[in-house]
């Protein structure tokens, strides 16, 4: 949705090597320039403007999403993964593990991780 851009969350660490003038954000309070040489590695998370809306991941803040991270970054060589907030236009932020159920099975999403489960939507 053009008035609610994807954001990044990217490893403390690496902040400097995308964004000018970096800044610890925890709460994704901060938009910050991307460095121009970054900017089209990942398009998704780089606003109009330029910017992102980050948000900052330590170890010992979150555990297991600094994990996820850092697995992806293995990968990829990309110490950032898109994070939005999980709802549909119009709706409340989900609550609970029912609200994230419904919405899986009332959208497009093709998978749902809580905890360790992995949901999918069957392809037929």
């Amino acid at each position: 949705e053009m008035f609610r851009p994807f954001a990044p969350s990217i490893l403390h660490e690496h902040g400097h090597e995308y964004f000018r003038n970096y800044q610890e954000s925890p709460y994704m309070e901060r938009a910050i320039s991307f460095r121009k040489e970054v900017k089209e590695k990942v398009p998704g998370v780089v606003h109009v403007d330029g910017t992102g809306r980050i948000q900052t991941v330590k170890r010992h803040w979150n555990e297991k999403f600094y994990d996820l991270i850092t697995a992806f970054r293995k990968i990829t060589g990309i110490p950032l993964i898109i994070n939005t907030s999980f709802n549909v236009m119009g709706k409340p932020i989900i609550h609970s593990v029912e609200d994230a159920i419904a919405v899986f099975f009332t959208t497009g999403l093709d998978a749902l991780v809580i905890e360790d489960w992995l949901f999918e939507k069957s392809k037929e």
